[in-house]
Order: C-alpha cells, then sequence, then structure tokens
C-alpha cells in the first residue's frame, strides 16, 4: 500500500512540474506538419517501441496525420540489424522513407540517447538524419533529455522524482503526453468511439 501511495504522489509531482508550454508547441508543430503533408515517424526502443507502434495508431485514426515505426515491420527490421547494425537499422529504414524537410521524427526515450554513452545510439542516428534533412525532431524524454532534447526545442523532458522510478515514470508519461496531443483541439479530427456511446 505504501509503495502505490508513493507512485501515485511522484506521479502528481510530476504533473505539477511537467512543462505544458513545450506541449502546446509540439500541438502546433504538428497542426502545421499535417496541413503541409508532412509526415510524422515515431521511434523508440523497448518499450518505446511499443509506444511508436500505439501512437501511430492513434495519430493516423485521430488525427488523420500520416505516420509510420520501423518498428512495426520485424522483417526488415530484423534484416536491418542483421545486415547493417542496430545503430543505423532505423535510420537507414528512414531513408529508404525519404525523410524529407516536411517531416518529422518524434522520439520516445528514457534518456534520449547519448553517442559519448553509446546509448540508444539508433535514436540519436535518426536525430542526426532528420537535422541534416530539415525535418523536426519532437520527443518525450527523462533525464536530462540526451541528445534528442539537446537538439530540438519540440521535446517534453519528463521530470525525475525518483531516481529509482525514472523508466516507469517516464515511459508513463510517454503515454500520457501523446494520448494529450492526439486529443488536442488542434489535432483531433476524428471522434474516438467510446466518447460517443451514450
Amino acid at each position: 500500500m505504501e509503495f502505490a501511495k508513493k507512485y501515485v504522489r511522484q506521479t502528481v509531482e510530476i504533473c505539477d512540474e511537467i512543462d505544458v508550454d513545450v506541449i502546446e508547441k509540439m500541438a502546433v508543430a504538428l497542426a502545421e506538419l499535417r496541413s503541409r503533408g508532412g509526415r510524422l515517424f515515431f521511434v523508440g526502443s523497448g518499450g518505446g517501441a511499443g509506444h511508436a507502434s500505439h501512437a501511430v495508431n492513434d495519430f493516423r485514426k485521430i488525427a488523420n496525420i500520416e505516420c509510420y515505426t520501423p518498428c512495426d515491420n520485424v522483417s526488415e527490421l530484423t534484416a536491418r540489424i542483421n545486415d547493417d547494425g542496430w545503430d543505423t537499422s532505423y535510420s537507414n529504414w528512414l531513408k529508404v522513407s525519404r525523410f524529407n524537410s516536411s517531416d518529422a521524427v518524434f522520439v520516445f526515450s528514457v534518456g534520449g540517447g547519448s553517442l559519448q554513452k553509446k546509448i540508444s545510439v539508433n535514436l540519436v542516428e535518426c536525430v542526426h538524419l532528420a537535422i541534416e534533412r530539415k525535418g523536426l525532431v519532437l520527443g518525450i524524454v527523462g533525464k536530462d533529455g540526451g541528445f534528442t532534447k539537446a537538439s530540438s526545442e519540440l521535446v517534453v523532458t519528463i521530470p525525475t522524482v525518483d531516481d529509482a522510478l525514472i523508466t516507469p515514470h517516464v515511459e508513463g508519461w510517454q503515454a500520457v503526453v501523446w494520448h494529450l496531443l492526439v486529443s488536442h483541439p488542434l489535432l483531433a479530427k476524428n471522434s474516438m468511439k467510446w466518447e460517443s456511446v451514450k
């Protein structure tokens, strides 16, 4: 019982500290991306890969934004990992997808990636490619935000309230923020099923 109370209290603390101004800027940028016909590419590893697949569904179905993730084609992904290596597996996929200046990469990562620490290099390579091709970089990250946060103003950093619970809080809040975004009046185009059932 005590752990449950502590976890919920920490969630409230994060809620009070999170930078909602950045989230509003993300909503504006995503609405502009849709208006110009840009595409949104979600990338993440582990829990972030699962989030990427779920977010693709939500942004396509609710917000009418063309979205993709390399995580949804396990055959291509594992072939790229096998032949090219993990570090470039996602960025090479983005190259074949003709990622361009109209598009955006959206990163789900606990630490945001670091070349120096050799953590989430596959995500860092995606951010590099997006910058190189003058596309947008968005993300929801934790800790200090790593390379992703350093690369863009459109990145939400989930506040660290407990060093022992960084990953669950960040991954939980990634889902909260992307659901906020697809529900945002600037982005929501289609109603969801349960909201219309009486």
